[in-house]
């Protein structure tokens, strides 16, 4: 697992290929109608404004010599009619371009969302929060801009092109020409700032990436950072990273704007070139070039480098959206390791009968956590999971739940293979109370409500003071519809693990899993709680760790787990009479709490 922090660089698996912005594509296949008519109508406004230079080449060369007014009026009417024309389709243009480009934002974002509901543990366990995060929102939207105008412009830009060296090869072959000597000049700079800003903008985006990763870090830990007054050091880093995101961004930022001002430099010399070129021919007694000619020809130049500067700009867009792209794409093409085997079904009702043989797991290749793991947990019994930090407690009973993928061997519930149904129709069947109790923002009954959205008010309501959780929640303004904060900062950590433990409860599970459920509640409400889930407990099969050994006494089967390995099995009095590494941590433990008595 290839782990990352906030100062460290991601780095791509995978090189890009014009393939992935082909691919951008297929998001715009359901606005294919909307896009065409945007497009058809551009066009149609591209035609029209054609029509304006010929116009002023009319009065120049006929209505002004002849002195014709009415005609010179009629030609400002039909100009008039054209601007009023085109600003009513870039209004319908404007309002089509925005729902294509909105709408393929919200599809790209939401297939992102989803790829990230099914990713397993394992893929979050790898990466700071924040430059996850940092994908889905940031970069998403710098897609915006190019999905709402690029592709039209673009399309529109290329048509009007063709349309405008039409019309210049119609009015003077020569004069086009010269005009066109600028384009090897822009191609050159093209390729030159090509390799560069793409290399630039993917340096931008990992410091951006970083930024992002080491605010959300800091937002989370605030509290930390104050209870130990790292304001000032942090600050210091934040200023780091941001310092770098800066220079990685102005450095890159230059050849942004270096594809604009050559157009428009090109555009200027190329018109004075004609100017000067135009004239003197003029002055020769060219027929074929007259001052209505000139002019008009001068009209369509800027027309000309229009189009190419804002392919140049669609062109930048592009290179910019590479580094977004790519790193959007290898997210939803992040493998999804623990899925739905093929021809997998529904897991049958669940009885409650668990079974390990011969398990082997580890996160990192060749370091393995859980080392040969054989039990056998019976329906309806408690199987409480006892041993030193990091020993493996944890990932064994996450393993129940199919969050990772085993190694070796064979993890089977009331017979079958767990790796062989569902997990959605797995976990609807388990309770699960982790030990990072985390509350969602909004009410204490949703809170509750999250792992069994169809329970009435009276069952969670009954969930809660099976908890003892009842009383602190109505005590609070507006009890049950009390607003919590994200993560209930509003709430003690004690009161977060009531609340979840009710979530868990209220699942109605056959399979219970209570990861360190007491740890912040204090003793007089865990020994109303333990005498809640006693009546609770029966009937499933629950397992439960805890480094408090009183709470877990009356286990059916206490494990004792170090190094990944099972060393103990057995009931509390049995492991007692074997005085082994159970023993020694119980007397530990109870010659502790005598001494701080």
């Amino acid at each position: 697992m290839a782990r990352n922090k906030y100062d460290v660089d991601e780095s791509l698996e995978t090189k890009f290929d014009i393939h992935q912005l082909l691919r951008l594509l297929k998001y715009v296949g359901p606005y294919r109608k909307k896009l065409i008519l945007t497009i058809v109508l551009m066009l149609f406004s591209s035609a029209l404004t054609m029509v304006i230079p010929l116009f002023v080449k009319e009065v120049m060369d006929v209505c002004i010599p002849n002195k014709d007014m009415n005609q010179i009026i009629r030609i400002s009417g039909y100009t008039l009619l054209i601007i009023i024309i085109v600003c009513w389709i870039l209004k319908i243009k404007i309002k089509l371009t925005n729902e294509i480009g909105q709408g393929v934002i919200h599809s790209l974002r939401s297939e992102l969302f989803e790829q990230l509901q099914r990713l397993p543990f394992s893929y979050y366990d790898s990466r700071p929060h924040g430059k996850i995060q940092v994908r889905v929102v940031n970069y998403v939207n710098n897609l915006s801009d190019l999905l709402s105008n690029g592709i039209v412009n673009t399309v529109t830009d290329l048509c009007s092109l063709f349309f405008i060296l039409f019309f210049m090869l119609f009015l003077d072959v020569k004069l086009t020409l010269v005009c066109m000597c600028g384009l090897p000049i822009l191609i050159a700079i093209i390729l030159f700032v090509k390799k560069r800003q793409r290399k630039g903008w993917q340096l931008a985006s990992n410091k951006q990436s970083n930024l992002n990763a080491y605010i959300a870090e800091s937002i989370n830990g605030i509290r930390v950072t104050q209870a130990f007054v790292r304001e000032e050091k942090n600050t210091e880093i934040f200023n780091r990273l941001s310092g770098e995101y800066k220079k990685a961004w102005l450095s890159v930022i230059k050849y942004n704007f270096m594809l604009s001002p050559t157009v428009d430099i090109l555009s200027v010399l190329t018109t004075v070139a004609i100017f000067v070129l135009g004239v003197n021919w003029i002055m020769e007694g060219s027929v074929s070039i007259t001052a209505g000619t000139l002019i008009a020809f001068t009209s369509y130049i800027g027309r000309f480098w229009q189009p190419i500067n804002t392919l140049a700009s669609f062109y930048n867009s592009v290179l910019t959206a590479i580094s977004y792209l790519e790193r959007i794409f290898e997210t939803i093409d992040e493998p999804v390791n623990v899925t739905d085997a093929e021809g997998a079904v529904e897991m049958p009702l669940i009885k409650g009968e668990v079974v390990f043989e011969h398990v082997d797991f580890s996160y990192d290749d060749g370091v393995k956590i859980l080392n040969d793991i054989n039990f056998k947990a019976n329906i309806g019994e408690s199987y409480a999971i006892v041993g030193p930090t990091g020993a493996g407690k944890t990932t064994i009973v996450n393993l129940i739940s199919r969050f990772y993928n085993i190694d070796s061997g064979s993890i089977r519930i009331d017979g079958i293979d767990i790796n062989t149904v569902t997990i959605a129709s797995l976990r609807k069947q388990m309770g699960v109370m982790m030990q990072d109790s985390f509350i969602f923002a909004g009410t204490i009954m949703d809170n509750i409500r999250y792992g069994n959205m169809e329970a009435t008010d009276e069952q969670v309501i009954q969930a809660a003071k099976t908890v003892c959780a009842h009383d602190f929640i109505m005590a609070m303004e507006d009890g049950y519809y009390t607003q919590v904060n994200e993560r209930g900062s509003r709430l003690s950590q004690g009161q977060r693990q009531l609340i979840s433990f009710a979530r868990a409860l209220l699942a109605d599970p056959k399979i219970l899993i209570l990861d360190e459920a007491t740890s912040s509640i204090d003793t007089e409400t865990e020994i109303l709680l333990q005498q809640g889930l006693a009546q609770l407990l029966k009937g499933r099969t629950s397992f439960i760790i805890a480094h408090r050994l009183s709470t877990i006494k009356n286990s059916s089967c206490i494990l004792y787990v170090d190094k990944g390995n099972i060393l103990e099995k057995g009931t509390h009095e049995q492991l007692m009479e074997l005085k082994g590494e159970y023993y020694q941590l119980y007397m530990s433990q109870y010659s502790f709490l005598e001494k701080s008595e």
